[in-house]
């Protein structure tokens, strides 16, 4: 074969830039520098306002990442979320205070860790570019407790990044805590509203570094 006929070959069978790794090697999603928070959002009625207001709790203390193994199947060995609950704040610090010590009690369960066990509608190779609407689901721990948990995801991807928002309710009995009750707040809705906005990147597979 002549040596342009022998490169128009090799070109036709290599692999695009930026084309999906093999089927056994594993996609490594790591969280990126900026853009992870988790919080919680939780309907109250304090003492001496006329409506129902929404406490909002924030971090952006969060480590961890997801692997998909072959056909997008999620490796739950490599896949976990832990948030730190030491560094929640709202707008209040007595409620900070009183959550952090009575609720949640983080002087023994200062992390929440979600160990994702699947992602359904997930495709078997992730696309460069689009809108997905997934659900995902794990196995929650906040407070000591472990629970299945399923959320609703809808992510973006935009090449080596992934980013949007996972949302899920839990309830304070379900992970063992017991609902604020003090002389300023009146009521506590028995629902918590959890949200995680995400923004995963692609590791490089192993030979493309």
């Amino acid at each position: 074969m002549k040596p342009l006929a022998l490169l128009a070959s090799l070109a036709i069978l290599a692999p695009p830039i930026g084309a999906q790794p093999g089927p056994g090697i594993p996609i490594r999603l790591s969280l990126a520098a900026q853009g992870n928070q988790a919080r919680f959002i939780v309907r109250e009625q304090l003492a001496g306002a006329e409506l129902p207001n929404d406490a909002v709790g924030v971090t952006s203390a969060i480590t961890g990442g997801i692997t998909l193994g072959p056909r997008g199947l999620v490796d739950s060995s490599g896949s976990r979320i832990s948030v730190d609950l030491t560094t929640l704040s709202s707008d209040r610090a007595r409620r900070d205070n009183f959550i952090k010590r009575r609720t949640i009690v983080t002087d023994s369960f200062p992390t929440a860790e979600l160990v994702v066990t699947e992602i359904r509608g997930l495709p078997a190779a992730l696309p460069a570019s689009g809108t997905m609407t997934l659900v995902l689901s794990g196995n929650l721990t906040i407070h000591g407790v472990t629970r299945p948990s399923a959320w609703d995801v809808v992510a973006r991807v935009e090449g080596e990044s992934i980013v949007g928002k996972a949302v899920t309710r839990i309830k304070f009995g379900d992970f063992g805590m017991t609902q604020p009750r003090v002389a300023v707040v009146l009521s506590v809705v028995d629902d918590i509203r959890l949200e995680y906005d995400f923004h995963f990147v692609r590791e490089p597979s192993p030979g493309t570094r």
